[in-house]
């Protein structure tokens, strides 16, 4: 995990470096203090989710070229099979499968998250734009702002993702669900 935020920090001072802005006016940007991003660009800081998405917007990139450094071949239609998911672990309890990183143009990006019991607190963090949750196994309690609400499989939320929202596990099981963010 640590050589891989290393190689997403990197990948993150070029992109930075390519659209000439100074570390201090993306931190600004991100809403975040300059020695915040610095650690993000050193490879010290763990990339959230919401972190990834914000960046990627600001840079003008897609969020699968800043997490892999690759271009995949983009098209039309993504047809993502089985297995053939790209997979994005984070440190702590989050797994991302990103459904749709072929397909050009996006306006949304969708995932399928896993996220395992153990947090005390759901972390709260926002993003611009809106966001759509469907569960498939499990049960959550999703935080929006000052709301709570209980979550099980079948269970769908759609909310604005400019709220800081975050997941805290129910039980002893790991929650699944569909996630799309929309731009």
């Amino acid at each position: 995990m640590e050589e891989q935020l290393k190689e997403m920090g990197m990948r993150l001072q070029v992109l930075r470096e390519i659209k000439d802005f100074t570390e201090e006016e993306l931190a600004k940007k991100l809403g975040m203090s300059t020695s915040e991003y610095i650690a993000h660009e050193e490879g010290k800081r763990d990339f959230s989710f919401s972190f990834m998405f914000n960046v990627a917007s600001i840079l003008d990139v897609d969020v699968f070229n800043l997490l892999s450094g690759k271009s995949p071949k983009l098209s039309d239609c993504a047809v993502v099979k089985k297995g053939h998911e790209f997979f994005i672990k984070k440190e702590g309890s989050y797994n991302y499968k990103h459904l749709a990183y072929t397909f050009k143009n996006k306006k949304a990006e969708p995932f399928i998250v896993t996220c395992m019991p153990g947090e005390e607190d759901a972390v709260l963090h926002s993003h611009e734009g809106q966001e759509f949750n469907f569960v498939l196994s499990g049960s959550m309690q999703l935080k929006i702002g000052e709301n709570a609400y209980v979550l099980e499989s079948g269970d769908s939320v759609y909310f604005n993702s400019k709220i800081e929202h975050g997941i805290k596990v129910l039980g002893d099981k790991p929650v699944k669900f569909v996630a799309v963010v929309i731009k």
